[in-house]
């Protein structure tokens, strides 16, 4: 069955799992979001471009966050910080988005990513 030692290993799997799969969803958007920029464009809110950049720049910028985190994320360094930063950037994606299939997923993704959060960096 299980014993202490086995669910620490699950625990510590867990982690690893949860941790890489996060990282691979926001490495494939911020991807995307590098190679074909102008097919996320409208995905950007009016106010959520400043003056001095266009919506392009702003996905780019985007793109680039994502990917950044990702391998932070991958790599197990900044794990706690990195993780609320994408947590606080999904919640502002995903309550827009509201009850729609893609809010909904978007919210999950969050909570998934605000669980990473609260766990924080774990030696593997």
């Amino acid at each position: 069955m299980f014993s202490i030692e086995n669910s620490k290993k699950m625990q510590s799997v867990g982690f690893i799992v949860l941790r890489t799969g996060l990282a691979l969803v926001f490495v494939w958007f911020g991807v995307n979001q590098l190679m074909n920029p102008s097919a996320w464009t409208s995905f950007v809110p009016y106010w959520g471009i400043p003056p001095f950049l266009n919506a392009t720049q702003v996905v780019l910028i985007n793109g680039l966050f994502e990917v950044l985190s990702s391998i932070l994320l991958i790599l197990n360094i900044f794990t706690r910080p990195v993780a609320f930063l994408l947590f606080l950037h999904l919640i502002g994606i995903a309550i827009p988005m509201g009850l729609s299939p893609t809010g909904v997923r978007d919210f999950g993704l969050c909570i998934s990513t605000f669980a990473l959060f609260l766990l924080g960096e774990r030696k593997e």
